[in-house]
């Protein structure tokens, strides 16, 4: 059995992913400083004997060196992933994605750990000019800190890679939805609705074009690369081969919650400062190694939707 390190994994991506470590017969010590994670999301995991988990914060950098000394991968979730409040506060993204990313590395070259997932974003292709986007598509500027911050941290992994042989798959996810899922439009439209049901404000103009992908089928996709792909380093983007208007997905929303509110549109194409109006990836690469996602958009959403539905607790834990 391996002994994987999973960072953030007390979040809604990372929880998941230990579940199905475990359920596989994997050694799993989970790391997370609970900032945003929930610890509910793994009080299934801690019954079993081969997870351990550690409160730490990855800014220390000595814990984190001795949290790491039993590891041989790590699959690192934990970032600030609230990308639209980055500019509130400029430092987050640079801290927990950036400089918590250094560390994590740090720790495993500390303790002779050359193995690393890394879960980045579609956000780094900016707004691309190639759509669908490949993963060799030419790097924009930087409309996003989180975007900017998670290139950051893809640059100090390939460094590592050939500065110290490590070997890496990094992934530009689109955003991802399913059961856990605590942040993002779904979640924010979804406790809007529920407050007042007759009426929903939508940031932007409810044209914006997106991409999502169901959290179960995230995962198998990163099982998929790791044990096909075996370059130094390797990079997949991953989503399905589709995407809707914000629009559609108020649709899906209000049509499982039977209400039918007035729309309140902020104007604009874009919901906030550095949002995409536009992201969909192209994932042929990922797909070349067999993976087909098993979920539709519309179905992430609604599972999504239902899940919030029986667990209206994590609207109280996010508070």
């Amino acid at each position: 059995m391996s002994n994987i390190i999973v960072t953030g994994c007390c979040g809604f991506i990372g929880s998941t992913m230990v579940d199905r470590l475990l359920l596989l017969g994997h050694h799993v010590i989970g790391v997370d400083d609970l900032s945003t994670g929930q610890y509910r999301f793994i009080e299934n995991a801690v019954q079993y004997a081969n997870f351990e988990f550690m409160k730490l914060d990855l800014l220390n950098l000595e814990e984190l060196k001795s949290a790491f000394e039993d590891g041989d991968t790590v699959i690192h979730f934990a970032a600030n992933a609230d990308v639209r409040f980055g500019t509130d506060h400029p430092g987050r993204d640079l801290e927990l994605n950036t400089i918590g990313t250094y560390h994590v590395l740090e720790a495993m070259r500390a303790n002779g750990i050359k193995k690393i997932a890394f879960s980045s974003t579609g956000s780094v292709y900016g707004e691309a000019n190639e759509i669908p986007t490949p993963e060799d598509a030419r790097f924009p500027v930087q409309t996003s800190l989180y975007g900017a911050s998670k290139a950051a941290g893809e640059g100090l992994i390939a460094a590592y890679c050939e500065g110290f042989g490590f070997q890496s798959w990094i992934f530009r996810f689109v955003s991802i939805l399913g059961e856990r899922y605590t942040h993002g439009h779904v979640f924010d439209f979804y406790q809007k609705l529920k407050a007042d049901p007759t009426q929903l404000e939508v940031l932007g103009n409810g044209r914006q074009r997106k991409s999502y992908l169901y959290v179960q089928d995230c995962i198998d996709a990163i099982f998929i690369a790791i044990e096909k792909a075996q370059e130094k380093v390797n990079i997949f983007n991953l989503g399905v081969d589709d995407y809707c208007e914000v629009n559609e997905s108020i649709g899906w929303i209000c049509e499982s919650l039977r209400v039918k509110p007035r729309l309140e549109y902020t104007g604009g194409e874009r919901g906030w400062k550095g949002d995409n109006p536009f992201i969909y990836l192209d994932t042929q690469r990922i797909r070349s190694l067999g993976w087909i996602p098993k979920h539709t958009i519309k179905e992430g959403v609604l599972r999504t939707i239902q899940y919030l539905s029986e667990n209206e607790w994590v609207f109280k834990a996010r508070a």
